[in-house]
């Protein structure tokens, strides 16, 4: 019974030959304590019982293990050429300008000299704007509380990276009517500029029916084509889907960049709605394409195809 219920991505990864396992878990994160805790740990029934291994794993990690993961990151901002993890994680600078992106430098290099370690946060669905000011707001931690912060977005990393693994499978899998998974894609056009809206930060969650608790997901940022492309697979059993749309951050840094305009000196606000949450019901082995038209102060949903 348990075998048949583990999703084909986490059964995979049960079955790896150890050297594949320790290859695999060292691109969720870099410490060598923490992955050989988890491949120690197989088989897995299921992913929860894997994140949680991985929760306790990280918990029992060293400074030296910690210094370890750590290293594995890129400064936010400037992911490694090569890297699809870390330029996707970090969508949300794509639409950076280039002031935000020399502050953004000047504060991480002010961050490592100041704690010893490069900025480490769980920047999955984060706005270029939201990770400046958590640095800024972080420089003035003392060092044993930023620690405990850094074990936290650790944890957040490395629970979305290893639901990339395990449902790596199913999403190589090709529609198939037994499938027993909704799935969600969406875009967003900002209809007073008859454009893409790039850079809004979008975070997706599930449950399994109308009283169920939401489970968190993870989220993206749309690219310059106004999509979000990798959002997280929605889990098996799901019935009702949430989006939440982060669209502030997006008209603030459209007005400053037309400041000039008397419309937006006037206005006191670049955006009416701060942010906008669509929740709907999903069908197992269906997908449900969910466009979002926006403008500053009004949008509009539907079910596109």
């Amino acid at each position: 019974m348990t075998s048949t219920a583990t999703p084909p991505g986490l059964a995979r990864f049960n079955a790896l030959e150890e050297h594949a396992a320790h290859t695999a878990l060292l691109e969720v994160c870099a410490s060598t304590a923490w992955a050989r805790r988890l491949i120690a740990a197989r088989p897995y029934a299921d992913p929860d019982a894997l994140y949680a291994e991985s929760d306790a794993a990280l918990a029992g990690l060293t400074e030296a293990d910690l210094a370890e993961a750590m290293a594995g990151h890129p400064p936010i901002g400037r992911p490694r050429p090569g890297d699809p993890t870390s330029a996707r994680e970090q969508r949300g600078m794509a639409g950076a300008d280039d002031g935000l992106r020399a502050e953004m430098l000047e504060l991480n290099l002010a961050y490592q000299e100041r704690f010893g370690h490069v900025f480490l946060i769980c920047a999955t669905g984060r706005t270029a704007e939201e990770m400046r000011d958590a640095v800024r707001e972080r420089l003035g931690n003392p060092p044993e509380k930023e620690r405990g912060i850094v074990r936290t977005e650790l944890g957040k990393i490395n629970r979305i990276r290893l639901a990339r693994l395990v449902e790596e499978d199913r999403r190589r899998m090709s529609t198939d009517s037994t499938d027993t998974t909704a799935s969600v894609s969406t875009h967003i056009l900002d209809t007073s500029a008859g454009r893409p809206a790039e850079g809004v930060a979008v975070r997706l969650a599930a449950r399994p029916g109308p009283r169920a608790a939401w489970q968190e997901l993870g989220g993206s940022a749309t690219d310059a084509d106004g999509r979000c492309k990798d959002l997280p697979a929605l889990p098996e059993g799901t019935t009702h889907v949430r989006l939440g749309f982060e669209v502030e951050p997006y008209f603030r840094k459209k007005a400053e960049a037309q400041q000039d305009a008397p419309a937006h000196r006037d206005s006191g606000t670049a955006v009416f709605f701060p942010e906008v949450t669509v929740t709907f019901a999903v069908t197992p082995g269906e997908h449900y394409h969910v466009p979002l038209l926006l403008n500053p102060f009004g949008y509009s949903v539907y079910r596109g195809s």
